[in-house]
């Protein structure tokens, strides 16, 4: 599995509008620039978590986007399928809907498998964890272990 740049920048910018939550809404420039995120593409980006039902956003002088419901009923699955779709897929397909014949059978459990753990975490997290510092501790197990972030 790889988190697109656009799943990596969708989550900073909704963790970025959950830290400002009390500050009403936030203008998409000062997001790209606390966090570093081209403008232009960020601006894509909250168009899909709009339209997804993640952010709200207001035009004007007063406008910006802001959260359209609590960090805390938001998890990072939410936000990576909104801007790129299904969490986990084989050759564009969820794994549900693929069909191995022979000595390949065994793999269709394998992905499934995989779709489910990767949906376990990432709807474990909501973007509140994430905010306050707090992931649930299966996730702080999971990125102690020794060698998680070594490529074999």
């Amino acid at each position: 599995m790889r988190i697109s740049a656009r799943a990596d920048y969708a989550v900073r910018a909704v963790l970025e509008l959950a830290l400002r939550q009390h500050d009403g809404p936030v203008k998409a420039e000062a997001v790209a620039a606390v966090q570093d995120i081209p403008h232009k593409f960020l601006e894509g980006i909250l168009g899909d978590l709009r339209r997804a039902g993640v952010v709200d956003s207001r035009r004007g002088g007063g406008g910006g986007y802001r959260l359209a419901r609590p960090a805390t009923e938001i998890t990072v699955a939410d936000v990576i399928r909104a801007v790129d779709g299904p969490i986990v897929s084989v050759r564009g397909e969820r794994p549900t809907g693929l069909e191995y014949t022979g000595s390949a059978q065994p793999l269709l459990p394998l992905w499934i498998a995989l779709r489910a753990n990767v949906r376990r975490i990432l709807e474990g997290v909501t973007i509140a964890d994430i905010a306050t510092g707090t992931l649930p501790e299966p996730v702080r197990q999971l990125a102690a272990e020794p060698g998680a972030w070594e490529n074999p």
